[in-house]
């Protein structure tokens, strides 16, 4: 099989063909985390958000979110996604979310994990913004990607 690439003959973006490769079952988990006020951290606690149970908004954003990468990246493929699965945790001054998902297909699925855990992190700073000027989104990067045959 030829290598792939991201970019024609002529150096312009290119959607790669996978075409030709066999279906796989595909996982991919990621994480990230914004760190982020202990009155933050306490008013997630207590459910006490003004725009509501933050954990569940961001929760249901990441699911979201790695259903649409498609269309949000414009050379990631659309994908039939199996299973989508973010959690989110609190430290004392930190939100911790992680995702996994897992597809058959013939491409990885690690831009969904990616985009899954990045979008709910944005969710929690739109949630918390009002309370806390100085949040910051980081450490955010794929833990695992792994493929096997049907």
């Amino acid at each position: 099989m030829s290598q792939f690439s991201h970019v024609d003959t002529e150096g312009r973006a290119n959607m790669v063909d996978v075409g030709p490769k066999k279906p796989q079952r595909r996982r991919a988990v990621a994480r990230g985390e914004i760190q982020v006020s202990q009155e933050v951290v306490r008013l997630i606690k207590e459910n006490q958000m003004k725009k509501g149970d933050v954990l569940t908004v961001a929760q249901i954003a990441g699911v979201q979110a790695a259903k649409q990468t498609s269309q949000l990246i414009p050379l990631c493929h659309p994908l039939l996604l199996d299973r989508v699965d973010v959690q989110l945790s609190l430290t004392a001054d930190t939100v911790v979310v992680q995702s996994e998902v897992r597809c058959v297909g013939r491409t990885g699925v690690e831009m969904e994990a990616l985009t899954a855990v990045s979008v709910a992190l944005l969710t929690v700073y739109d949630m918390a913004k009002a309370v806390d000027k100085k949040m910051r989104i980081g450490q955010i990067h794929l833990l695992a990607k792994e493929k096997h045959d049907e």
